[in-house]
């Protein structure tokens, strides 16, 4: 798919069927993401694949947000292993799994598998639910699945401000 229509084309799919991601499309999706550039590539990432019915239940206990989805991402990263910015102030851990993810999302679109990004839930409670290690914080989940007869994109999916409310040169 051309990439400009998988960015215009990609929505948050609230509502699953029980279809279940093929191997295969997985597998890309997940390779997209390990693809993805990290500060001094030190790709701290971590990706957890969340599929049994104990995981996905765990999952539904902190958050209301899964949708049915058949699979879930959980998109973590080493606290320990990330590059601190100049000033101390920032650090690269939820930059770089932001990015991460977001190839995760965009792969899954052009793989012709459905997604939502999720953030509702408490990382810390998420990770130990999960059994995570201690020094790995969850950035977000990441729906995956085929949508439910019905589902499609919100009524404003197309509505964007003018490219000039948003970008200003210098």
């Amino acid at each position: 798919m051309e990439f400009k229509e998988v960015v215009k084309n990609r929505y948050s799919c609230k509502k699953y069927s029980d279809k279940q991601v093929e191997s295969e499309k997985l597998t890309a999706i997940l390779e997209a993401g390990r693809l993805a550039p990290t500060a001094k590539n030190l790709q701290e990432q971590h990706i957890y694949v969340a599929q049994s019915a104990d995981n996905l239940a765990k999952i539904d206990e902190l958050t209301p947000c899964r949708y049915g989805a058949p699979t879930v991402l959980v998109v973590a990263f080493n606290k320990n292993e990330v590059f601190t910015y100049p000033g101390g102030k920032r650090d690269s851990g939820v930059e770089d799994a932001t990015i991460v993810a977001t190839h995760l999302m965009l792969a899954a679109a052009n793989e012709g598998v459905d997604s939502c990004w999720l953030n509702y839930f408490d990382p810390d409670k998420m990770a130990k639910a999960l059994g995570l290690p201690d020094n790995e914080e969850v950035l977000m989940l990441l729906d995956l699945g085929y949508a439910a007869d019905g589902a499609g994109p919100l009524p404003n999916h197309d509505s964007r401000k003018p490219i000039a409310d948003t970008v200003t040169y210098l």
